[in-house]
């Protein structure tokens, strides 16, 4: 491990809630999303999980990019698409958290969905 070494990795962690049954959420999270972003992702793409708590109809997305410039190149090939289109029909985002340093561009496309953006201050990795 290093100490304070910020090695680029940007981590991405959407809050969101839904109304849908349970079953279509995780149908749509299980062969829908998920299948599609592991079809359009590359090396930069570490992580992109999902945990729901059925209780309270609230879900956590979290993605990790192994660089700014690989969650930007995700974001482009996804924005816009089917999968995309449902992803909005079904979630309401509650919060974005965004831990790293996007790119300038990606900062201006997603602005409309007001992310909290922490650049790294250090630690252990």
């Amino acid at each position: 491990m290093d100490l304070h070494k910020n090695k680029g990795e940007v981590t991405v962690v959407i809050d969101l809630s839904f109304s849908a049954p349970i079953e279509e959420v995780k149908d749509f999270i299980l062969n829908e999303q998920s299948p599609f972003i592991l079809s359009q992702s590359d090396e930069n793409l570490l992580k992109f999980e999902w945990f729901i708590d059925e209780a309270t109809n609230t879900a956590t997305l979290l993605e990790v990019f192994a660089n700014a410039e690989g969650f930007e190149l995700l974001a482009g090939k996804v924005m816009g698409t089917p999968v995309n289109l449902k992803f909005r029909d079904l979630f309401t985002v509650e919060k974005m958290t965004i831990l790293g340093e996007p790119t300038e561009s990606l900062k201006e496309t997603i602005a409309v969905m007001n992310p909290v953006i922490k650049p790294y201050t250090g630690g252990l990795n």
